[in-house]
């Protein structure tokens, strides 16, 4: 069994913005294909620019407040209910729209090779 509670973790930069804090409860290697269990909090205005990861796939829930999430250019608006999965090497980007802060609880799975190359073979 693994236990953390929120109260007790440092916050941490994410990566894709340093302005961003997050608190990270799980890591990769924790659990298998789990590659982070985390929290971020997005201040009004606050943006992760777009990017893609080529190794994994991420599910993103709202807490708290709206955005927008991009998604290989298509808007989604991000409001407190809302889950939202990004695929592999889904082009995605998130921005606070709201002027209360946005919280997100996320997680990242990891993609072995071979599923990686039947993602990319599959037809839409």
């Amino acid at each position: 069994m693994i236990s953390t509670s929120l109260k007790d973790l440092p916050e941490e930069s994410v990566s894709h913005n340093p302005e961003i804090k997050k608190k990270v409860m799980l890591r990769f290697g924790d659990l298998p294909y789990l590659t982070n269990f985390s929290q971020a909090r997005f201040a009004p205005g606050q943006s992760a620019p777009g990017h893609a990861h080529q190794d994994m796939c991420e599910v993103f829930f709202v807490e708290a407040g709206s955005g927008v999430i991009s998604i290989d250019g298509k808007e989604n608006p991000l409001l407190p209910g809302t889950c939202v999965a990004v695929e592999l090497g889904e082009v995605h980007e998130i921005v606070n729209t709201g002027s209360t802060e946005l919280v997100l609880t996320y997680f990242g799975l990891q993609v072995e090779a071979e599923n990686r190359e039947k993602s990319s073979t599959r037809i839409e």
